[in-house]
């Protein structure tokens, strides 16, 4: 039976809010899926939605080939993983791992084989007979992960797992996260609003946008290829530079002609990323994008360098981000001009 996860036009209103607008997605068996979006966009009411806790108004939502639109959320066969963790502070590492097993009257030694393999796959051996307070921030969220994974759901959903850690720890967990999916090979579904957490943890991710669905693809396909100015800016940084739509581009005031890629005729706005762009002291080869710019700002960011441009006399800013060791930072200085300078392959023509 598959595992898979298939929402069919979920909609779910709060009076005259629509939280969720006509959504539709399919996830795969055993795949690291991310719904990601800035705050208000209906990513945590569609994961709500999915657990059961939520009954959107219009929509189906079938898990393993089963409809549980209407279905109890302890009916279903997945697990959800709070913010919070919620862990029961009197017990210790093992008993929180146990404690649904044993409300589910398991026999004891079934218990005991399914707590240990967890315990192992969590890399929690040392920490067993511990109190969640006498666990670190990172132990705790490993602790509430195996306690979700010991009951062996279809579908683990993650509610902004890794929100409660400083940045270094989150990091870490993100590895750690990726690497116990792979081995116990369940599907997890991740609500975050931290694009570079989406992008190195998932597999495919879903844009939300205003309870819409924008794009789904792979980190890559959204990175490299976003089809509305929302994604683009959202995923990343980026560049736009706004013009008039012509044949073989968009013609941009002061500026020429710039040519890139686009889904859709039409599109008047060049999308670009920081680091696409060179800098050099002379004219460009021909069949290349360009701009000639003036700096008027630098930032060191330790291992790369943003330069930030004025171009277009005066009118547009362009940031051009490059690896310390291609650029010395001491020679780039206010008032230094300069030419932006990257490949139509790497731009993207999106409509205003």
């Amino acid at each position: 039976m598959s595992n898979g996860i298939e929402l069919h036009n979920i909609t779910k209103r709060y009076g005259s809010l629509t939280a969720v607008d006509d959504v539709s997605l399919s996830i795969k068996d055993n795949e690291f899926f991310a719904l990601l979006g800035p705050s208000g966009c209906g990513k945590t009411t569609l994961l709500r939605s999915l657990a059961g806790f939520e009954t959107p108004q219009e929509g189906r939502i079938i898990v393993g080939g089963v409809d549980v639109t209407h279905t109890k959320p302890s009916q279903r066969p997945l697990n959800l993983m709070f913010q919070s963790y919620a862990l029961f502070p009197h017990m210790s590492v093992e008993k929180n791992i146990a404690y649904g097993l044993e409300m589910e009257k398991l026999p004891k030694a079934e218990i005991a084989t399914r707590v240990g393999e967890v315990i192992d796959s969590a890399r929690l051996g040392d920490f067993a007979k511990r109190k969640p307070d006498q666990l670190s921030g990172g132990q705790r969220q490993r602790v509430a992960l195996a306690r979700a994974l010991v009951k062996r759901p279809r579908v683990l959903l993650l509610d902004e797992p890794l929100s409660a850690l400083d940045k270094k720890l989150r990091e870490d967990m993100q590895l750690e996260l990726k690497r116990l999916q792979n081995e116990v090979g369940i599907t997890f579904l991740m609500v975050t609003h931290d694009q570079e957490e989406a992008l190195v943890m998932a597999d495919r991710i879903a844009v939300l946008h205003d309870g819409k669905l924008a794009q789904v693809g792979t980190p890559v396909d959204l990175y490299e290829h976003p089809k509305t100015r929302f994604v683009a800016n959202f995923i990343g940084e980026m560049n736009f530079l706004s013009g008039t739509a012509t044949t073989g581009g968009v013609e941009i005031a002061d500026g020429g002609l710039l040519r890139g890629t686009a889904d859709t005729a039409g599109g008047s706005v060049i999308a670009v990323r920081p680091e696409r762009i060179s800098l050099q002291t002379h004219a460009p080869a021909e069949g290349q994008n360009a701009l000639h710019g003036t700096v008027f700002d630098t930032a060191y960011h330790g291992s790369d360098l943003s330069v930030h441009l004025k171009t277009c006399g005066g009118r547009e800013t362009v940031v051009a981000r490059m690896q310390i060791g291609q650029v010395d930072p001491a020679s780039i200085t206010k008032g230094t001009d300069l030419y932006c300078v990257w490949s139509p392959d790497h731009t993207r023509i999106l409509h205003a």
